[in-house]
This record gives C-alpha cells, sequence and structure tokens, in this order.
C-alpha cells in the first residue's frame, strides 16, 4: 500500500481537478499565453533550428498523425509533432516566462494539440484549457520545491526539469488517468527530465521545450498501457529532488479543498517584447532609456563619440556574452542587446540576423562596454535591475535604470499590444483568415465544442509564406 505523501497528492490532484474551479482571472491569463505560444510557434517555424528538426522528424511514420503548425499539408507522429513544435515556440527565446523562472506554455500546449488531434473524441476547448492549466499549475508547484529555483539558473534549463513533468501531467489529464496512472506519468517523465545549461545559447536550447512537450506525452501515455514507476518519485531526494540542491517538497491541496488555489490566480507570466532572455529586457529598456538622455543633452545622437558604456546588471556567466558570433548568443548577451539599442535605437527580431550581428560599427560599441555586477543586484527576474551608464569622449555621462520593463508581471502587455504581437508573429507564416481564426477560437476557447478549429487555422498559410518555406528548405 502507497503511503500517503507528496506524489499522491499530485496524481490525486491531476486526476480531480475539474472545469469549474477554473476561475476567471486564470482562464483569461492562460489565455493570453496559449495565443502568445501559438504566435511565437509560428514564427519559430520559419527558423533554422526547426527545420533541422522537421527533417529529422520526417523520417518517422505512424498511423496517428498531428498537424505540423504553419504547415498546410504536412503531418508527423503525435511525439514528433510535440517535438517540432515545441522547438519551435523556443527557437528565438520568445515564449512566455514565469517566476519561479521556466518558460511554462511550451511544454505543454504542443504536447496536448498533438494529443487532442489523434484522440477518438474530439475534447472540446474547455477540456484543452483544463488540461493545459493543470500542466502549467504542476510545474508552478515543483519550482516551489526549492529556493534556488526562484534565482536566474546556473546549472539545468529550468524547462527541461519541470516542463517535462507539465507536459506529462496536462497529457495525463486530457487522457483521463486515473490517480495511480498519473502517478505513473510522472515518475516516467521524471527519467526525461534536466538538462545542462552548458546548451544554452546555443541550437540545442530549443530541443529542451520539444524534448519536454514529447517526452511528457510519451510518459502519460505509457502510464495509460500500464508502464509504472516509482509512485514517490517527488517525495524523494533521489527522485525529482536530484535537480535542486535545496529540495523541500510539499503536498498539493485537494482540488475540493479550500485550500486549493491555482499558482496562476497568484503570479503572472512575462510576455517578451523582443526574441531574447529574459534578462536582456531590462538592459534594453535601460539602454533606449539612456540614449535618449544623451541625445537630449547634446541634441543628437552620434554613437562615435561614446567612449564607454557601462551595464550594472546581475552575476550571470551564460548571459554575459562579450561578442556574440551567433543569434542564440546574442539573444543572451548584455552587452549585444545593449549595444544593439544604442546603435538602432531599437531592438527587433531583425536585430539578431547575422548581418546585423557582425556590422563593425556594433563591433566596435561593443568593443567600449563594461559589465559590472553590483551586490544589490540579484539574479532573480522579481528582483534585478539594470542601470546603463554612457560616458562620451567630450566628458558628458547620461544613466538611466530599469527596474520592471513592459511585459514583466509587475508591468503586463496590454490585450491589445499582446493581441499585435501575435498578428505580426503569427501573419508571417498565415493568411489573414488563420491570424484571425486563431485569435477567434483561443478567445473563445472556453465555449469551443470542438477543439480541431485549432489545428485548421494553424494550417491557413499564405501562399507565399509556403513560397518562402519551400524555398528555405531548399537552400538550407
Amino acid at each position: 500500500m502507497l503511503r500517503k505523501g507528496i506524489t499522491e497528492s499530485f496524481g490525486a490532484a491531476i486526476h480531480a481537478l475539474g472545469s469549474n474551479q477554473l476561475t476567471d482571472g486564470v482562464i483569461n491569463r492562460s489565455k493570453r499565453m496559449m495565443l502568445d505560444t501559438l504566435g511565437v510557434g509560428l514564427l519559430g517555424t520559419r527558423t533554422a533550428v526547426f527545420n533541422k528538426a522537421l527533417k529529422y522528424s520526417q523520417s518517422f511514420s505512424a498511423d496517428q498523425r498531428s498537424s505540423v503548425w504553419g504547415r498546410s499539408d504536412l503531418t508527423l507522429p503525435p511525439h514528433f509533432a510535440a517535438f517540432v513544435n515545441g522547438i519551435a515556440v523556443h527557437s528565438m527565446d520568445f515564449d512566455d516566462t514565469w517566476h519561479p523562472a521556466t518558460h511554462p506554455s511550451g511544454a505543454v500546449l504542443p504536447a496536448l494539440l498533438a494529443l487532442a488531434e489523434t484522440m477518438p473524441s474530439r475534447p472540446t476547448g474547455l477540456d484543452l484549457l483544463l488540461a493545459f492549466n493543470v500542466g502549467i499549475e504542476v510545474q508552478g508547484r515543483l519550482l516551489r520545491f526549492s529556493r534556488e529555483a526562484y534565482n536566474i539558473p546556473e546549472r539545468f534549463h529550468p524547462p527541461s526539469v519541470v516542463g517535462v513533468m507539465g507536459s506529462a501531467a496536462a497529457a495525463a489529464k486530457l487522457l483521463g488517468l486515473s490517480p495511480a496512472q498519473c502517478r505513473h506519468a510522472l515518475a516516467i517523465a521524471a527519467s526525461s527530465a534536466g538538462a545542462p545549461l552548458a546548451n544554452a545559447a546555443t541550437q540545442t536550447k530549443p530541443l529542451h521545450i520539444g524534448n519536454a512537450a514529447r517526452r511528457g506525452l510519451e510518459a502519460a501515455q505509457l502510464a495509460q498501457i500500464g508502464l509504472e514507476g516509482n509512485q514517490a518519485v517527488l517525495d524523494m531526494c533521489s527522485g525529482f529532488g536530484v535537480y535542486y540542491n535545496d529540495y523541500s517538497p510539499s503536498a498539493m491541496a485537494h482540488s475540493s479543498s479550500s485550500a486549493f488555489k491555482w499558482i496562476l490566480e497568484e503570479q503572472d507570466v512575462a510576455f517578451k517584447r523582443i526574441p531574447a532572455h529574459l534578462a536582456m529586457h531590462w538592459v534594453v529598456d535601460a539602454s533606449l532609456a539612456a540614449r535618449r538622455k544623451l541625445q537630449s543633452e547634446e541634441g543628437s545622437f552620434d554613437v562615435s563619440r561614446i567612449s564607454r558604456v557601462t551595464l550594472h546588471v546581475p552575476p550571470s556567466k551564460y548571459i554575459n556574452c562579450p561578442f556574440p558570433a551567433s543569434e542564440h548568443q546574442a539573444r543572451h548577451s548584455f552587452q549585444f542587446n545593449a549595444g544593439s539599442a544604442l546603435l538602432d535605437d531599437k531592438v527587433t527580431v531583425a536585430s539578431y540576423h547575422p548581418a546585423q550581428i557582425n556590422r563593425s560599427a556594433l563591433k566596435e560599441l561593443l568593443s567600449k562596454v563594461e559589465v559590472r555586477t553590483p551586490e544589490d543586484n540579484r539574479p532573480n527576474f522579481d528582483h534585478m535591475y539594470c542601470e546603463v551608464e554612457i560616458e562620451t569622449a567630450q566628458g558628458l555621462s547620461c544613466t538611466a535604470r530599469c527596474n520592471t520593463f513592459y511585459g514583466h508581471w509587475r508591468k503586463p502587455l496590454s490585450q491589445e499590444d499582446l493581441q499585435d504581437k501575435f498578428r505580426v508573429n503569427a501573419s508571417s507564416v498565415l493568411c489573414a483568415e488563420g491570424v484571425e481564426g486563431l485569435m477567434h477560437v483561443v478567445g473563445n476557447i472556453e465555449k469551443i465544442t470542438d477543439c480541431s478549429a485549432l489545428y485548421s487555422f494553424l494550417r491557413h498559410t499564405s501562399s507565399c509564406a509556403e513560397e518562402e518555406l519551400c524555398d528555405y528548405a531548399i537552400t538550407s
């Protein structure tokens, strides 16, 4: 007989949570997360890392097939659809970020859509919304088992640790698994968790999200057919606790208890305005403000007059890259993002193109950038700040500080700006009907009786986008 404990409480909650427990706040926030995830995922289908993963995945066949986002006539076995669509979501580091630190949506939504498309009885939109929130909730709970998880990571990339568990929980919920099967799904998923942070700022980092989506889905399906794992995997330091030095798990309140509250109700996510590591948003906003000050002081802005740029940022080795050589390094470089903001008065998707990275003017400016890490600047997305000081050869100095960037959970994107971001991203692949159709379906997801409308609109590509994608496949 299993001793009542942490894992048992999770299995019971995953099984028992019902759509009637979804609050208006959780519904609204999770719909924003779903829309943003679809948008950045569609944009991500135009990246090199996505196309490499897609080429690999097309060598596999299966009776069941699921849609590849943004491809009108292409399907893959469900696990590989979850894999490549998850990679697309994180391919530009443009997806949402939570606190404690992880990217919660990318591991869950691709797995759910790939699974839902193959189920004999098509789930409703409300079924999908509930399963999505179960996956998000499990990630949030697991992150709170460690104080070190609240900081910018040092060893493991968080989505690879908690994302696969969230994907497994979400898939288990959509499949209607029993409490015992839910426990086994978590145990199976735990054996696919964890990826070293050494692969951050490389093409392998997006695979962490793809693998989380794929392996979580597989874990739930293996549990469904009877595969078993350690039913106390969350209770043990030798279980899920191996990923944290200060592991301190706690039980999940029963869904019918007044003690149960959705974490998403209390902790919103951050939505990114630029496709880069979250910390870059502080440095970009501070750099733009410092640039405006210098321009106001001098009447114009001349980058050649700058003698030194000092960045006061939190300590983190993997986002301290003085001279990035690739788009992935650039997305993780305090120096690059500050320099791009100062040189161009903006940072956009195009800023990370190799031609932009390799500009001589930018490289010259980067040689003048210094990074300092004040003791009071903690590597924590809830407490960090960025201060940028520009000094000129003429002796002028301008300083600006960002404590909370626009898009942070303390300063959330407006619904209009979130929708604008989605439209820009999605329209790079989909026709107008597909873009607006997805917005309508996600905006009314709790009322949709058949969520297959989502897959349909995800395949509404524009003819010019299809031609460009074909050209890319031929030349890359």
